[in-house]
């Protein structure tokens, strides 16, 4: 099925490579065109008020303003705005994450040429995509507890190499505050020690280095 009018899309990502990359793809394409162009996500957010594009490509990490912030922002004005993110993180967490703002596509940037034309066309008939690896990832970890806003802080900070003095100065907490938190962040991602959770949590994509 193909549209008749091409399918407009808008390419956010804070790498001009990367958008010279996937608008020479699109630019190939018979039935796509590129609306537009955003380097952040404050200006994702103008740039779609402005071109109210078909589909928007939004990649997560952005300077300012981040992808998921973007998208946030965006369906709260769009609900039916059709957005897939664009990731080299493959994590369970950050996925479930870009979903919850409203992502219906989630692509990693090492399989873009591949899918890349194929979500855009799912996108644009109004339907989700999302790579196997990345569906198997979320089913693998469906029904796990997840890491309260509060745990992903605590994690962040000793994954910077902060003991627990620190991070409880940081965060203003007591040390036996932090030491709970990081008992329950090792019983939630099943690690035997603080360097096996950092680096469970930036397998999963709770968080980054």
């Amino acid at each position: 099925m193909t549209h008749e009018k091409p399918i407009r899309v808008l390419v956010c990502d804070d790498h001009p490579l990367m958008r010279e990359g996937i608008a020479a793809v699109i630019a190939i394409q018979p039935d796509m065109e590129l609306a537009g162009e955003a380097g952040d996500g404050r200006e994702a957010l103008a740039q779609y008020r402005a071109l109210q594009p078909d589909v928007a490509l939004i990649d997560i990490q952005m300077p300012e303003v981040n992808g998921i912030e973007a998208i946030q922002a965006i369906r709260a004005e769009f609900p039916q705005a059709r957005i897939a993110v664009l990731t080299t993180y493959r994590g369970d967490a950050r996925a479930l994450q870009a979903i919850r703002a409203g992502a219906q596509a989630y692509l990693l940037k090492s399989a873009l040429r591949k899918e890349l034309t194929e979500a855009i066309r799912a996108l644009a008939l109004g339907q989700r995509y999302f790579p196997p690896e990345i569906a198997a990832e979320l089913a693998k970890h469906l029904g796990q507890e997840v890491l309260t806003q509060r745990e992903t802080q605590v994690l962040q900070l000793i994954a910077r190499g902060h003991g627990n003095k620190q991070v409880a100065g940081e965060l203003s907490l007591s040390e036996d505050t932090v030491k709970g938190h990081l008992r329950s962040i090792m019983d939630k991602l099943g690690a035997n020690n603080r360097t096996h959770a950092v680096t469970i949590g930036i397998e999963r994509g709770f968080i980054s280095l």
